[in-house]
């Protein structure tokens, strides 16, 4: 059955919304300069308040690995996401530092694309049609039997979450697809939850 992540928590109230569906993953963004980027101190808030059953996944663009291995020390992240152009060698530091599942993320626009992130040493990689919270989505045809596991993201909606689920995603990932004026709405978050149970008959 296909699993769903919660993405872009900013506020201690968000984890309540993201407990009453319990969703497979919930996401906090790292990387600067964001609209949804958080404090480490909002994100200890959020992640006390979030059941302990959600993984929480942290965002980062070309972060130091300090950064990340503190987060993960101090259990306020149980994932890591990567978001920048990330090497081989990073990976391999980053899994020296930290005993975590990684998910790193690709911009697809072609099937070059899929190619190359197939190719990833990360745990779990991430298709999506940017730089992460665009709203917008890619080709889905581009996607087929590709061989590993990989969750989806860009332009998901509730509206959308049963056919994106047809695609066989490890995990779907919304974002600003549960939003209204900016922050997660929690009637949202519900219908998206919803949507995706129904569509891989796990409701």
């Amino acid at each position: 059955m296909v699993k769903f992540k919660i993405c872009g928590l900013m506020r201690v109230q968000d984890a309540d919304y993201v407990n009453a569906v319990q969703p497979d993953y919930a996401g906090m963004i790292f990387a600067p300069n964001r609209r949804r980027t958080v404090t480490h101190e909002t994100a200890q808030a959020i992640r006390s308040r979030l059941d302990r059953q959600i993984p929480a996944v942290g965002v980062f663009v070309g972060a130091e690995i300090e950064e990340i291995r503190s987060l993960v020390q101090a259990d306020i992240i149980q994932l890591v996401q990567l978001h920048g152009q990330e090497d081989a060698a990073y990976l391999s530091a980053l899994r020296k530092a930290v005993d975590v599942p990684v998910i790193q993320a690709f911009r697809i626009d072609s099937a070059e694309d899929l190619a190359r992130a197939v190719q990833s040493q990360a745990d779990y990689i991430l298709l999506d049609s940017g730089n992460g919270g665009t709203g917008e989505s890619f080709d889905w045809s581009l996607i087929r039997e590709i061989g590993r596991l990989f969750f989806l993201a860009g332009g998901l909606t509730p509206e959308n979450a049963a056919e994106a689920a047809k695609l066989n995603p490890y995990c779907l990932d919304v974002s600003s697809g549960v939003e209204t004026d900016g922050q997660k709405d929690p009637a949202k978050i519900l219908a998206f939850a919803e949507a995706v149970r129904s569509g891989t008959g796990n409701l």
